[in-house]
């Protein structure tokens, strides 16, 4: 029992990178604390991920370090956020938390990129998609537009946290958020609060509206950005900045063509950064050789 606990709050802490229990304990508090359904939910989706792992036959080591339970969280949580809870759509965050630890496998299969949050975005979108096509009395309506006239700084940095998992309605959320990831790491902390505050001036400085700010829609995928890269040298910290702010920029056409980014944003600005650092490095190594 002591062990499946731990398996299910380090597959929770392992969506901001965090393997330790304690980690994701404070997280699904964080989350209890906006909306105990959605709490439950991350839990389902973390253990049935969890379960496809182990009945799939999958690393023993990797189900231990929550690797194959972080998608499923986030797959749990995103059932809450796009669909009523009901028996239909209990049974697509079934499949989907499934789906997204074999696009996890497959991703762990090759050596070109990392899957980081990609199995839990292509399973929510093919859900999606297919919501859209055969069942589209089963998705949520869009909620109505929100106008704002001042930026709430607080607000807008801890929301920022939280929305890593959707957690948009306090910002106690993103408080137990950054307590769990400082628990673990300070480093980590560190470069959560510089991916929550660096897109806040960068947004304006884009004339981006103060409702989208307000809302921590602009840097949640700059927090996952900033931790992913950074490190305690001062060029990690620049891949960091640089990933943070292509993040928002990815960001913001997403929402100006109309797509549910999700965590794409993240996923593709740490693809091109990592891209980048191989050149520098091959570069340098031409260099020296040379």
């Amino acid at each position: 029992m002591k062990g499946a606990l731990l398996i299910l709050g380090r597959g929770i802490g392992q969506v901001m990178f965090q393997n330790n229990a304690l980690s994701g304990l404070l997280m699904l508090v964080g989350i209890l604390l906006n909306s105990w359904q959605m709490a439950l939910l991350a839990i389902a989706g973390n253990v049935v991920s969890t379960l496809a792992a182990y009945f799939s036959g999958y690393s023993r080591e990797d189900i231990r370090n929550g690797l194959y339970g972080f998608n499923g969280t986030l797959v749990g949580i995103a059932i809450g956020v796009f669909m009523p809870i009901t028996v239909a759509s209990l049974l697509l965050l079934v499949a989907g938390s499934c789906l997204s630890t074999w696009i996890a496998r497959l991703f762990g299969l090759q050596r070109l990129v990392s899957g980081f949050t990609a199995p839990f975005i292509i399973s929510v979108w093919i859900l999606l998609v297919a919501c859209n096509w055969m069942m589209p009395s089963l998705l949520l309506p869009s909620g109505d537009a929100v106008t704002a006239q001042t930026l709430s700084f607080l607000q807008a940095f801890c929301l920022n946290i939280g929305q890593v998992m959707f957690q948009g309605n306090t910002v106690l959320a993103g408080v137990f958020f950054l307590l769990g990831i400082l628990v673990n790491s300070r480093i980590n902390g560190l470069y959560t609060i510089l991916g929550a505050l660096l897109p806040i001036p960068f947004a304006l400085l884009l004339g981006v509206d103060y409702a989208a700010l307000n809302a921590g829609l602009m840097g949640y995928n700059g927090v996952l950005c900033a931790i992913a890269l950074g490190d305690k040298t001062w060029k990690g910290g620049v891949w960091a900045v640089m990933a943070v702010l292509l993040s928002v920029l990815l960001q913001i056409g997403g929402m100006e063509w109309g797509i549910t980014t999700l965590t794409a944003p993240f996923v593709v600005a740490v693809w091109i950064v990592a891209g980048l650092q191989q050149l520098d490095r091959k570069a340098k190594t031409e260099t020296t050789n040379s």
